[in-house]
């Protein structure tokens, strides 16, 4: 019986993404995996923009590569980094229970932040709502991991930072939080909380052994989102964010597009 592997990029956040993948693997079916690290595109580059450099699909080109020269047998993501045009030879078996979707602030609330107060965000849809919101603020681009991020702000080189709690809760930085911002004040990124675990569409097995991990009410609202995003041909470059759900058997989406410097917002 082969010891399936497992394909990771290399922040913090990911190999515990990736571990997590791999306990819920194991108690569901009883099946060992190993890690592997996979150095992305996204990770390399550090320094520029997203805008710059790509967007989305540069946080897990080079996993979907190794999938299909069969260098790994799963590879997971975070569905917001997950482009909506995916190579045929592959699929997603498993989309796990989704965690928080909202935003949050580290170092300040919202309101208690001061007219030009720096604030650091790599995410073009993060800054446009708040811009939006708080014209007045600071935006700049901010990359790196979370460790990263956070430093900014104690060295005090950032007065706030805004990120995705469900990254936070599964650090264990939960305490770490200001404020939580709710979808009405900024709107989620397409798929932002949810888990998603990929492997080659021939490779029944592991199809299968993922079965169990796959939450339905999730994949519903994935697929929700990720068809608005496709039809709206957004990304990294378009300040678009979303949120479905089932409410009393319904599904419910919400949406938002904002102009670049937060002036229109639909």
């Amino acid at each position: 019986m082969r010891i399936l592997r497992i394909g990771t990029r290399g922040s913090v956040l990911a190999k515990w993404q990736a571990e997590s993948v791999r306990k819920k693997l194991f108690a569901a079916t009883g099946r060992e995996a190993e890690i592997v690290v996979i150095k992305t595109s996204g990770d390399k580059m550090q320094q520029a923009p997203l805008t710059q450099i790509g967007g989305k699909g540069i946080f897990i080109k080079e996993l979907e590569e190794a999938l299909i020269e069969e260098a790994i047998d799963l590879a997971v993501h975070s569905v917001k980094d997950v482009p909506t045009d995916i190579p045929s030879r592959l699929m997603f078996p498993a989309v796990c229970r989704r965690d928080d979707v909202r935003d949050c602030l580290v170092g300040s609330t919202l309101a208690n932040l001061r007219n030009g107060a720096r604030v650091g965000t790599s995410s073009l849809r993060r800054q446009a709502q708040l811009r939006h919101l708080r014209p007045d603020l600071d935006l700049r681009d901010l990359r790196g991991n979370v460790d990263t991020r956070l430093r900014k702000v104690e060295s005090g080189e950032y007065e706030a930072v805004m990120v995705a709690k469900a990254g936070l809760d599964r650090l264990g930085l939960s305490k770490r939080i200001s404020e939580v911002l709710s979808p009405e004040v900024c709107m989620p990124a397409v798929g932002q909380g949810a888990i998603a675990v990929q492997c080659r569409l021939k490779d029944t097995e592991a199809g299968d052994l993922l079965a169990p991990l796959d939450d339905a009410e999730t994949r519903t609202a994935i697929i929700a989102e990720r068809a608005l995003l496709g039809a709206l041909q957004g990304g990294c470059q378009v300040p678009l964010g979303a949120w479905a759900r089932v409410e009393r058997g319904e599904l419910v989406l919400d949406a938002c597009v904002c102009s670049v410097d937060g002036s229109q917002y639909v």
